[in-house]
């Protein structure tokens, strides 16, 4: 079955997460995705290195956001190079490129380039702070969106601010990317034309921190961090078992009353007032947490999971990617594609895009590229001979 986004050519100028992940939900939705790198490679095709291929290390980043494209090798600076940019886009219906406005203007890939050459491209970028404001000239990667949005100030303990190690907010922004994308291509189904779609990190970290605003803006509760204890319910935290770690989440008086009855002591903790509702469990977490952790101390992980789980009471082991590999359900549900890339000594376990639409799924249909395997297969489809392909390697233009 063809994939919905069959038909529809994307052009990935993209770099680390926040582009390149964008054009990976796109590819893996059917759009034909070719992704172009510089000369000597992308630098996320050399971040966290696992193998070792012609072009030299191979990066795990890569390998992640680089499944269902092509790839190609491309110097826009040159007049040769500019030429095939030109082509390209005339054939394109999106261009993804999350560098900074002064580099895409170099690149002559900046959106008033751009729809000069083909009035309804959809042009689709992703920056730290957006293209208005006093920041708009600064650079930024994730972390800095995670210390500025409120979240490295929660996530550790009162005295130490914690970075989340995955870079969600580079992912989250892709996602918001994908979806602006998908709403301009609709767009243009109906007017005919099209548009920049922007994302930004700052403006991504402040929705996934938006209640914590809210509540800041209104009640002004200066909240400090609280380690993995929460502080609007509880019992929320980590808690060690007698072979390991787990995790417990319990929001709302249902889940609360059902760990009450595990717990024991109901007139205790249904009826004292301190823990009356979601807020003040929060406010009194770390008494509920000791109890819990008094309770988690009688159990090995797995039995205490079990009993959690009788009591439909949201909970899991707290993991290490070791673990998470060998996990049960992670190997028995589609979560983990399994492919070889040259250089590479094991098979790869590539996540499976996070959505699932059940009548014509997103699909991993072929690896990562290596550095510019498709190039000649690209400039052939835009009318170069092979003589006008060896001329333009020799003047290095791709």
């Amino acid at each position: 079955m063809a994939g919905v986004l069959e038909g529809i050519r994307v052009l990935d100028f993209g770099r680390h997460i926040a582009g390149p992940f964008v054009g990976t939900m796109l590819g893996d939705f059917g759009a034909e995705v070719i992704r172009i790198e510089k000369l000597t490679g992308s630098e996320d095709r050399f971040t966290t290195p696992v193998g070792k291929d012609e072009a030299g290390h191979v990066g795990a980043l890569f390998l992640q956001m680089n499944r269902n494209k092509k790839g190609m090798t491309l110097n826009p600076r040159t007049p040769e190079g500019a030429e095939v940019v030109k082509r390209l886009v005339e054939t394109s219906d999106v261009v993804i490129a999350n560098v900074p406005q002064e580099t895409l203007e170099a690149m002559g890939i900046d959106y008033d380039s751009l729809k000069a050459i083909k009035p309804d491209i959809i042009f689709a970028t992703a920056s730290a702070f957006g293209s208005i404001g006093p920041y708009a000239q600064k650079v930024g990667f994730d972390g800095v969106a995670q210390a500025m949005c409120g979240n490295m100030h929660l996530s550790g303990p009162e005295d130490t601010p914690v970075k989340a190690w995955t870079p969600w907010v580079d992912f989250g922004t892709a996602l918001s990317v994908t979806t602006g994308v998908l709403a301009a291509l609709l767009e243009r189904n109906k007017t005919g034309k099209g548009q920049k779609v922007e994302g930004t990190l700052l403006g991504t970290s402040m929705v996934f921190t938006g209640s914590t605003l809210i509540e800041q803006a209104i009640i002004e509760p200066d909240r400090v961090g609280s380690g993995n204890r929460g502080q609007t319910a509880g019992p929320i935290d980590s808690y060690q078992t007698k072979d390991g770690w787990i995790l417990v989440q319990v929001v709302g008086q249902p889940l609360y009353e059902r760990w009450v009855r595990l717990m024991g002591n109901e007139d205790y903790w249904l009826n004292d007032p301190k823990f009356a509702d979601d807020l003040k469990r929060g406010e009194n977490g770390a008494e509920i947490s000791a109890r819990m952790q008094e309770w988690c101390s009688q159990y090995s992980t797995e039995e205490a999971i079990e009993l959690l789980a009788k009591a439909r009471i949201p909970t899991g082991e707290i993991l290490s990617p070791r673990k998470l590999l060998q996990n049960e359900h992670v190997n028995n549900a589609p979560f983990l594609q399994r492919l070889d890339y040259p250089g590479v000594d094991k098979p790869v376990p590539i996540a499976e895009a996070p959505v699932r639409m059940h009548g014509n799924p997103a699909k991993i249909r072929h690896r990562a590229p290596q550095l510019g395997e498709h190039t000649d297969e690209v400039l052939t489809s835009l009318g170069y001979s092979v003589d006008d392909i060896a001329n333009l390697r020799e003047k290095r233009a791709v």
